[in-house]
C-alpha cells in the first residue's frame, strides 16, 4: 500500500481555508490531516511539499460527455481516453453522460461503462441524458430517438447498466414521467429533470415526486419571468435540489451564475457537459455528439449550421477560474460546486468532496491563478 504525506499546504474545501495544513494518505483513502509540524514518517512514505499552493479535493462531474477529441458514447478505451483528458484538469470522479441514441445503443453504452465501474473506482457511473427529453427543448439531441419513458424500457436501461445507473435527466411533462421518477428513485437513480417545457409548479411537483437535479440549470428550459417564475425558481426553493450550472462564458452569463449562487448557497453544482472537443489543443473542428454533427469555433461548440450549443468545450479547472474570476464566487464556495456539492447530489458525501480522514485519496494542487499543477485521484498520481 502507497502511503503519501502532502504538508505546507494551503488546504481549501468546502470545510474552509488551513494554512501549514498536512494530509496523509494510506492506498486510496486520506488516513491523517492536521496544521502545524506534520507527524514523522517512515522512508517508504513519499512525501510532497505542497509549497504554500492550495490543495483541495479532487474535482467531480456530474455531467460530461466526452474530452481530448474523444466521445462516452464510443466503446471501453474511448470514454478511458476521455476521462484521462479530464483527470488532467482535476476531475478525479466522473459520470459518463450519454446523449439520445437508440435504446440498442443505449443499452450498449450502459453495459460499457457498467464494466468500466468494475476496474476503476473513479468512475462513478453513468448519467442518461435522454432519451425522455421534450422535443420542444432537444437541444442537441436527435428528435429521432426521443421518446416518452415506460417502465418496461425503464427496467431495460437499469438492467444494462447492472446498478451503475447514477443519473437519468427527464422532462417531467412526458406520459409516463411521474411513474418513471417512482421506478428510478425506488432503483437508487437520481433522477434530473431537464431539456423540458415544465413550468413552477411542474417543476415543483417532480421535486415532490422525487426528482433531485437540475440539469444545466437555464439551458433547454423556460427562463425566469416575473409572471412566470419557471423551473430554475422552483429549484432555488427547494432546499433538496441540486443545480448543474455549465460555467465556460456561453451557457450562463457570470452575472447569472453569481445569482445562482446566492439563490441556492451550496446546492451549485459546476459540471462541464463537455463533448469530445475539451481539453484539445485544437480550438476548432469538426465533431459528433450522439448521431449529431457539430462545429467548434473559438471553444464554442454548436450543432453544424445552426446557433444551438452543442455541449461545452469546458474542464473542471478552467469553470473554476471563471467562477472566481469573472462571477465573483468566493474560492471556497467554488472548490464546494466541484466537490462536496456533487458528492452530496449523489449520496457520496461521506467518501468524497473533502480533505478530511475517512475520505479518498483525491486531491488537486493548484497554483496562484489556480491553474492545476499536479492531481492524485483514489490515491495514484495522474
Amino acid at each position: 500500500m502507497v502511503s503519501i504525506l502532502f504538508h505546507d499546504a494551503r488546504k481549501l474545501d468546502v470545510d474552509g481555508e488551513v494554512d501549514e495544513f498536512w494530509m496523509i494518505a494510506n492506498g486510496d483513502t486520506i488516513t491523517a490531516t492536521g496544521s502545524g509540524r506534520h507527524p514523522d514518517v517512515d522512508d517508504g512514505t513519499t512525501r510532497v511539499d505542497v509549497a504554500g499552493r492550495r490543495l483541495v479535493p479532487g474535482f467531480i462531474d456530474l455531467h460530461g460527455h466526452g474530452g481530448g477529441g474523444h466521445s462516452y458514447d464510443g466503446d471501453a478505451n474511448e470514454i478511458r481516453e476521455g476521462i484521462a483528458a479530464h483527470r488532467a484538469h482535476g476531475t478525479t470522479r466522473t459520470v459518463v453522460s450519454l446523449v439520445t441514441n437508440p435504446l440498442d445503443d443505449l443499452r450498449r453504452s450502459l453495459s460499457t461503462v457498467a464494466d468500466l465501474c468494475s476496474e476503476d473506482p473513479t468512475i462513478l457511473g453513468s448519467h442518461l441524458e435522454g432519451p425522455f427529453l421534450s422535443e420542444a427543448r432537444k437541444g442537441a439531441h436527435n428528435p429521432d430517438h426521443l421518446r416518452p419513458p415506460s417502465a418496461y424500457e425503464l427496467e431495460e436501461l437499469l438492467g444494462a447498466s447492472r446498478g451503475t445507473l447514477r443519473q437519468l435527466t427527464i422532462a417531467p411533462e412526458l406520459a409516463g414521467a411521474f411513474e418513471a421518477i417512482d421506478v428510478l428513485v425506488e432503483a437508487s437513480v437520481v433522477v434530473a429533470i431537464g431539456h423540458s417545457e415544465a413550468d413552477f409548479d411542474l417543476a415543483r411537483e417532480a421535486f415532490d415526486r422525487g426528482a433531485r437535479i437540475l440539469t444545466h440549470a437555464f439551458n433547454a428550459m423556460e427562463g425566469i419571468h416575473h409572471r412566470a417564475p419557471g423551473p430554475v425558481v422552483a429549484a432555488f426553493e427547494d432546499d433538496r435540489v441540486t443545480l448543474e450550472l455549465v460555467l465556460d462564458g456561453h451557457h450562463v452569463h457570470p452575472d447569472v451564475a453569481r445569482m445562482a449562487f446566492h439563490s441556492a448557497p451550496g446546492r451549485i453544482a459546476l459540471v462541464t457537459d463537455a463533448m469530445a472537443a475539451a481539453g484539445t489543443s485544437v480550438d476548432g473542428g469538426e465533431y459528433r455528439v450522439g448521431s449529431l454533427d457539430v462545429t467548434v469555433r473559438d471553444g464554442l461548440a454548436v450543432l453544424a449550421g445552426t446557433t444551438t450549443i452543442a455541449g461545452s468545450t469546458l474542464t473542471q479547472d478552467a469553470a473554476l477560474r471563471l467562477a472566481v474570476s469573472r462571477a465573483g464566487i468566493p474560492a471556497r464556495d467554488a472548490v464546494a460546486a466541484l466537490t462536496s456539492t456533487p458528492a452530496k447530489a449523489l449520496g457520496l458525501d461521506h467518501r468524497l468532496g473533502r480533505l478530511r480522514a475517512g475520505f479518498a485519496a483525491d486531491a488537486v494542487i493548484l497554483d496562484h491563478d489556480l491553474s492545476v499543477a499536479a492531481v492524485w485521484a483514489n490515491g495514484s498520481p495522474v
